[in-house]
């Protein structure tokens, strides 16, 4: 993606491309994506900083903030499983690499969805690999 005229992707620029890769997700997947909340946010929250000990809010790109899929208990007025995607620290890695934002926002959004399903870093990039 290249930015119309020359503009940061907005928030609702980064939701689209997040959205589409969601759609490109496994069947296996999908049926458990309908209850997880996608939210872009410009950067990490401060309490996210202090709990995570970020130096920057820079340092991070997503964080997924929920429970695994096959939790045994129904957490009472929990909060739902949500993926954030932070805007700025996103477009500050693409603007110093070389991968399409699409390939970065995906790349960030499966690694953060497989927290949700407990996945390792390598099954995680083997589904990189399938959605690719």
């Amino acid at each position: 993606m290249t930015a119309p005229h020359g503009f940061a992707p907005t928030i609702d620029d980064i939701d689209r491309i997040a959205r589409a890769a969601m759609t490109g997700l496994p069947p296996v997947f999908q049926r458990h994506l309908p209850g997880i909340v996608l939210r872009i946010e410009d950067f990490p929250s401060k309490a996210v900083m202090q709990d995570m000990e970020l130096e920057s809010p820079f340092d991070i790109l997503g964080l997924y903030h929920g429970h695994e899929v096959g939790r045994s208990v129904e957490v009472s007025g929990a909060l739902p499983d949500t993926v954030y995607l932070y805007r700025r620290p996103l477009i500050d890695y693409w603007a110093e690499h070389e991968e399409t934002l699409e390939h970065l926002v995906s790349h960030v959004l499966i690694h953060e969805i497989g927290h949700h399903f407990g996945l390792s870093d390598d099954d995680m990039h083997g589904l990189e690999d399938e959605v690719e």
